[in-house]
């Protein structure tokens, strides 16, 4: 369908923005293809000739007086920007474009708005805005037109500008993929990517940096073979110790000083007291090449103590490699070039370097000599206060395992002096191996050769695979069932890669995306969405942070936390209780953000995320609503949250504090109460126990952006343990996964029964009234061992769906910080959301 189109009727406001009611709005869930073409008539007559002739004058002169700023357009779907052109040079009457946009949508909108702008050195006017309605859009019919530009900052008196555009919209449940699974042959990974999926890989996946020798989570696979949890520190000190080509690190933080092993019953011969730099440091002098490329905190500075305020040790560590054999900078988050003043301060002040990457040469398995190639990717940081176990002791082992690494950043003047609870730490990790461990190879190539200084470009080693082989299949050799395919996921911008196209047409072709002079990697944001739309019968969640889809929020819809990752989640509950199908998902956070709960920052994230949570629980509603189950169902048979937690009755022997907090303080009550929350730092996500999505990316805009903070991450599955089209069950590794992680958290609370079938109501009740009991455990006034660590996290859900606090003083326990959160009167949401 081609044709003209004026700006919608109705439309239009006085600043040129779209005003509808509600009967205008259309849930826009699906993928929308855009293309902007071309600009006519942008200028009047009359201010064309102007220009034309003040340019001809110019050239005569040989001056260039006047200064013309580039064009862009921005497409907005309600609410919500979505994509922004490349800036094109100035053009007085046709600017041309031609730029194409696939953009997966889930959105509530009355139109979709496209602004033509022109950039200036501060700043940016608008030239002109046009509208078409979301409902002609949704139907599904290719829109080409022709679409009148009103609103300017200038008048247009002889002709109207207009932009030609084109539109086609896709609904979610016409897609292929739409609750399809992973089924072969036909599923490849997310296409078009950067990196494709890899076949023929290993996948290790760890939960926490360490798991005492009796962990024992007691999980059958498929055949009847049992699963054996691996140990991530373990491994990689192993990896490093014995790698005699290189070893490249990429962190947030990169601590030095840390030991990896420290648990006697199970130490590696030789490494009982062997911190990471002395590790790093011999490896180096043996003529392994070592890079390091922590993250550059430019917080710190010499007149605040070096410290940061992240605390990341960053100074630290490129003193301690200071003239050594180790190749070491600090990598800042830098900004494009073509940033304004603004943007540049912005992001290289506010954002960070947040991928956690290990990628170094291993022996191949049945060769005398044989090397190839391993990288470790999760959320695990190299730093201080990530060594834990399964138990995560608050009070043990202070004056021993921890004596040298005591963390608590969540009460004020915390310290092991003033003794425990320390802060527990549970988290997500994997090792991967074969043709994606060289995508996360390239991925770190692509940041040394863009950011490390001059005189460091030439460290890298020219690597291959014809030096570093991959094996085949797995670790057994030819046992293929155990064979993963890989896709290596980003958030990243060109500023911080080389590698990238510089022509749109090029990068979309790879699945990039362009906007203004900036190209954008954003699919580990797209490989969530894919995953969530592939699901069928239930996803499970673990994740620092949890909030996004603000477009459907029910205030704050500006925040510009826009990720998609929440909200399709809540229509995909909303489709299963539709059709009548079961689904379940349970998401498990910290019980707060990292940090004291009451400050001002951390109060704005808890209020985003209880803003994420009512959406979802009203989406969820209106579904049950229209499915005729008011007062049959409950929201919470569908989707839960849940946080972690300990308590400790006191032990013999335990270390004693030579002081105590001062009295009265949130770090006195959780003393004297012996508990804490466990804080989860994991980035994970699995769904219908055949596919895992591991990473350095939180569920937040900061990640999923792709110009803000960098990530990596994967996404997997074996091939061989997928669910049957009749009912049949994935029983491979990341099932064995997910049992060994509730093993974890529940202690066998919930039988095993009922956890093998997730989705069931069943299991949902099971492991809600474990939590609720494990609940009572924590804060009642008794103190004794917790026998397992999953609480739900402290909201009510009513059976109408309305959120209200579970403390009956709306408190976190041991704290005086709301749990509903409060709006910050001084942070700007880019910061926290």
């Amino acid at each position: 369908m081609t044709g003209s189109m004026d700006a919608a009727p109705g439309m239009g406001s006085k600043d040129g923005h779209a005003a509808a009611t509600d009967a205008d709005v259309v849930y826009l869930h699906g993928v929308l293809e855009a293309t902007v073409f071309e600009a006519d008539h942008l200028h009047n007559a009359i201010h064309g000739r102007i220009i034309k002739a003040t340019e001809k004058l110019e050239q005569s002169l040989g001056v260039h007086s006047v200064q013309h700023g580039s064009l862009y357009v921005d497409i907005d779907v309600g609410a919500a920007r979505v994509a922004r052109t490349r800036e094109v040079e100035f053009h007085p009457i046709s600017p041309t474009w031609n730029q194409s946009f696939r953009l997966h949508c889930a959105y509530p909108a009355a139109a979709i708005t496209f602004t033509v702008k022109s950039q200036h050195l501060v700043g940016a006017s608008v030239l002109g805005r046009a509208s078409v309605p979301t409902a002609s859009v949704a139907a599904g019919r290719p829109l080409e037109l022709w679409l009148d530009l009103r609103g300017g900052e200038h008048r247009h008196e002889t002709h109207t500008p207009r932009l030609h555009v084109r539109l086609r919209f896709m609904d979610v449940e016409r897609d292929p993929c739409w609750d399809a699974g992973v089924r072969l042959p036909g599923f490849a990974g997310i296409t078009p990517a950067f990196f494709p999926e890899r076949t023929n890989c290993n996948v290790t996946l760890y939960q926490n940096s360490h798991l005492s020798d009796g962990f024992d989570p007691s999980v059958r696979l498929a055949g009847g073979r049992p699963y054996r949890p691996a140990r991530l520190w373990e491994d990689l000190y192993v990896a490093i110790r014995d790698a005699r080509h290189f070893v490249y690190i990429a962190g947030w933080s990169v601590n030095t000083a840390i030991t990896l092993v420290r648990d006697a019953t199970r130490m590696v011969p030789g490494a009982e007291g062997v911190t990471l730099g002395e590790l790093l440091k011999r490896k180096a002098d043996e003529g392994v090449a070592v890079l390091v490329m922590p993250w550059q905190d430019k917080t710190s500075v010499a007149f605040l103590g070096n410290a940061g305020v992240m605390k990341t040790h960053d100074e630290e560590t490129r003193a301690f490699f200071h003239g050594t054999n180790v190749r070491c900078f600090l990598c800042p988050r830098d900004a494009k070039a073509a940033l304004t003043l603004v943007q540049s301060i912005e992001i290289s002040t506010e954002f960070t370097h947040h991928q956690k990457t290990v990628t170094l040469d291993v022996a191949t398995q049945g060769s005398a000599d044989g090397r190839h190639v391993v990288s470790f990717i999760g959320g695990i940081d190299l730093c201080d206060g990530r060594y834990d176990d399964e138990k995560h002791t608050l009070f043990q082992q202070l004056d021993t395992t921890y004596s040298h690494d005591f963390m608590q950043n969540n009460f004020k003047h915390a310290s092991l002096r003033h003794g425990g609870p320390r802060e527990p730490w549970h988290d997500v990790h994997c090792r991967i191996e074969g043709p994606a461990a060289w995508d996360v190879l390239a991925n770190f190539e692509h940041r040394w050769k863009k950011q490390a200084p001059t005189r460091l470009r030439g460290c890298l080693l020219d690597l291959s695979t014809a030096t570093f082989p991959d094996p085949c299949g797995s670790n057994d050799g030819d046992d293929t069932d155990d064979s993963w395919n890989v896709q290596v996921f980003r958030s990243v911008d060109d500023a911080s890669v080389v590698g990238f196209p510089t022509d749109p047409a090029e990068a979309a072709a790879v699945g990039l995306t362009s906007g203004k002079d900036l190209t954008i990697d954003r699919s580990i944001q797209i490989g969530y969405v894919e995953a969530i739309r592939r699901a069928r019968r239930f996803i499970y969640i673990e994740n620092q942070y949890f909030l996004g889809g603000c477009a459907s929020w029910a205030e704050d819809r500006d925040s510009g936390c826009l990720n998609l990752v929440p909200v399709e989640i809540a229509l995909k509950v909303a489709a299963k209780i539709r059709r009548r199908e079961r689904f379940a998902v349970y998401v498990v956070t910290p019980m707060w953000p990292e940090g004291e709960p009451a400050s001002d920052s951390i109060q704005a994230i808890v209020r985003w995320n209880r803003l994420t949570v009512e959406m979802m629980y009203r989406v969820v509603m209106e579904a049950i609503d229209d499915a005729g189950l008011r007062g049959q169902a409950h929201p919470c048979d569908y989707l839960n949250f849940f946080c972690l937690g300990n308590r400790e009755a006191p032990c013999p022997g335990e270390y004693v504090p030579p002081v105590k907090p001062e009295e009265g303080t949130d770090y006195w009550r959780a003393q004297v109460s012996r508990r804490c929350p466990i804080y989860v730092h994991a980035k994970l996500m699995i769904v219908d126990d055949e596919y895992v999505i591991v990473g350095s990316a939180n569920l937040n805009e900061r990640s999923l952006a792709g110009n803000r903070d960098s990530e990596i991450a994967q996404g997997s599955y074996q091939p061989a343990h997928l669910n049957g089209p009749c009912g049949g069950r994935a029983r491979g590794l990341v099932h064995g996964f997910r049992m060994s992680l509730w093993h974890e958290h529940l202690m066998g609370n919930v039988g095993e029964g009922a956890s093998l079938e997730p989705e069931s109501v069943e299991c949902v009740h099971a492991v809600r009234c474990a939590a609720e009991a494990l609940w009572q455990a924590y804060t009642r006034d008794r103190v004794e061992d917790l026998r397992g660590h999953l609480l739900p996290f402290p909201i009510s859900v009513s059976e109408f769906g309305e959120v209200t606090d579970l403390p009956a003083d709306g408190c976190f326990p041991d704290t005086r910080a709301p749990v509903k959160g409060k709006k910050s009167a001084t942070l700007p949401a880019i910061l926290t959301t």
